[in-house]
């Protein structure tokens, strides 16, 4: 028996009264009291170790309720970082044909060579690179620039031969081709998971022995920041053997929640697939059924009601039509609900989400489940009565905040209009009508920093200082439970994890200061030290292995 004592500390213990106290102890890494010191004294063994906080906060560790983990383990590793202010520093399309020469000079011919991270709003030259200017970076390898958002990519015509793509390749279902607007000749764009293909998975070009190195840099980064349980929220069959093998071999260093792909089902379920077996008592879990429904925002194959401020196609009405239907996805949502399985769906507009609650309350009535928690993912635009809707259907959503600083003014200026923007993720409205619900970073699409995304959700403040809808702000307490035991509520663990409460795991984030009391400089916060399951995983200055 191994006994701590967490003493002279603000805990937040994010129980349902959100009980404040100063004292934690703990056994082998199960919470075991909490409470008041003198209290706990007299509950611990004779030999517990003691750990004075020095009056510093102490909090749930955070759990990330939509990623990709591990993602950002590749970036620098495998793939150029093309991320630009104020995340990263590309400025210019000079700047990413530079890094892509240079990962092309240290890549053998024929290889591929990879961009991550492009974000064209942000460049001088405002546009994508062109499949000439990228056969002009290199000839001898097939080049593939990632839009941050993984919904769109341009590549070379090494890149295109590939992918099977050629001047008289129709456009896909759900998916479009790029082409020059005189010509007809491909300009390398690929837009949309159907378009895009096996170049749209995380995966691609992944060997084992660089999924097991990204899988220890991005558990760093996590530990680094509080977070105690990651997620991948798209494994397809190649991916979830990864994520099994490095748990038959325990060399998970991060728990990880992994999200199989909706398609996969049955045949996972029914062990028709060539997978290692999964450890009952490995880091590696099972989640929710992941699905799709539109696309991004940002090169407007996100599909909603009101037309897009300033459309990129130069139509004031275009919308972007529905890919989906009522009757397929419920016949998709069915399948999965009917077979047990929780449904995360990614959806980002307002019509894609009329569509997808359709067909969830057609399933609903057909099998009806008190508790299922299907969840919308990103929901960035949510209209009222949608919210009415999820409320009185059981559905629950995860909010994307960093929005809001990383591009808030792009979609003031481009998606929706200074009007509409004002109510993008609309978490004030979800929590005024009882919806739970968590917020995400959905890295790496922005990185994993809880206190950062917390502090997003509080001030909904743009990079330049913009407020937009401070009506739908947050409370930092609410804030934080979103991002720990909501999370953990959301995927059915919150009996084990995400409070500070007896019987729970002990995985702790120890902050610098309370970030209830200071919303403006919650961002500023530092994770002093991260524990997971009693151990201490990471502490500033220095991580431990």
């Amino acid at each position: 028996m191994t006994q701590t004592i967490y003493f002279n500390a603000t805990v937040l213990t994010v129980d349902d009264t959100d009980n404040v106290a100063t004292t934690v102890l703990t056994d082998d890494g199960t919470i075991v009291s909490v409470g008041a010191f003198d209290e706990i004294e007299r509950r611990a063994s004779e030999g517990a170790q003691r750990r004075d906080l020095s009056r510093r906060t102490l909090i749930p560790a955070f759990i990330d309720p939509h990623g990709h983990f591990p993602d950002s383990g590749y970036l620098g590793r495998l793939r150029a970082d093309l991320s630009a202010p104020p995340i990263g520093n590309c400025k210019t399309l000079g700047d990413v044909f530079s890094r892509l020469s240079d990962l092309a000079s240290k890549t053998p011919e024929g290889e591929w060579v990879i961009g991550s991270l492009f974000e064209p709003s942000a460049l001088a030259e405002n546009r994508f690179p062109t499949r000439l200017e990228l056969d002009r970076v290199s000839t001898k390898h097939p080049i593939w620039v990632i839009h941050f958002t993984g919904h769109a990519g341009v590549g070379n015509s090494r890149a295109l031969a590939a992918r099977g793509v050629t001047r008289d390749t129709p456009d896909f279902a759900g998916g479009w081709i790029g082409r020059d607007s005189v010509t007809g000749d491909l300009n390398g764009m690929l837009k949309g998971m159907a378009a895009m293909g096996e170049l749209g998975d995380s995966e691609f070009q992944v060997t084992f022995e660089r999924f097991r190195e990204a899988y220890v840099a991005a558990a760093r980064e996590y530990f680094e920041h509080g977070v105690a349980l990651a997620q991948n929220a798209w494994a397809t069959e190649e991916l979830l053997a990864y994520f099994l093998r490095i748990d038959a071999e325990n060399s998970a260093d991060i728990e990880c929640m992994v999200l199989p792909a909706g398609h996969l089902e049955p045949a996972l379920s029914d062990g028709r697939l060539d997978l290692p077996p999964q450890n009952p008592a490995g880091r590696i879990m099972l989640g929710p059924r992941k699905l799709f429904g539109d696309g991004s925002f940002h090169i407007q194959t996100a599909c909603i009601t009101e037309p897009y401020f300033k459309p990129f196609n130069g139509d004031p009405g275009f919308r972007c039509p529905p890919s989906i239907t009522r009757e397929d996805m419920a016949k998709k949502i069915g399948h999965l609900h009917c077979a047990g399985f929780q449904v995360h769906i990614h959806s980002n507009g307002d019509a894609t989400s009329d569509i997808l609650l359709d067909a969830l309350e057609d399933v609903l009535e057909a099998d009806p489940r008190n508790d299922h928690r299907h969840t919308l993912i990103h929901a960035q635009i949510l209209r009222e009565d949608q919210l009415d809707r999820m409320a009185r259907l059981g559905v629950t959503a995860s909010f994307f905040p960093a929005h809001l600083y990383y591009w808030g003014n792009f979609h003031r200026d481009i998606t929706f209009g200074p009007d509409r923007v004002r109510n993008m993720c609309p978490t004030r409205w979800a929590a005024d009508r009882g919806i739970r619900f968590t917020i995400h970073n959905d890295a790496q699409v922005t990185p994993t920093r809880p206190l950062h995304l917390m502090w997003c959700a509080v001030n909904r403040t743009s990079a330049t200082g913009s407020v937009l809808g401070p009506e739908q702000a947050l409370t930092p307490r609410e804030a934080l439970r979103a991002h720990t035991i909501d999370a953990a509520w959301q995927v059915f663990l919150e009996r084990e994890r995400g409070s500070i409460e007896p019987g729970k795991r002990a995985d702790f984030a120890i902050l610098s200061r309370n970030p209830l009391n200071d919303p403006a400089g919650l961002r500023d916060i530092k994770v002093e030290e991260t524990i997971v399951n009693g151990k201490t995983v990471y502490q500033r200055e220095r991580t431990l292995t």
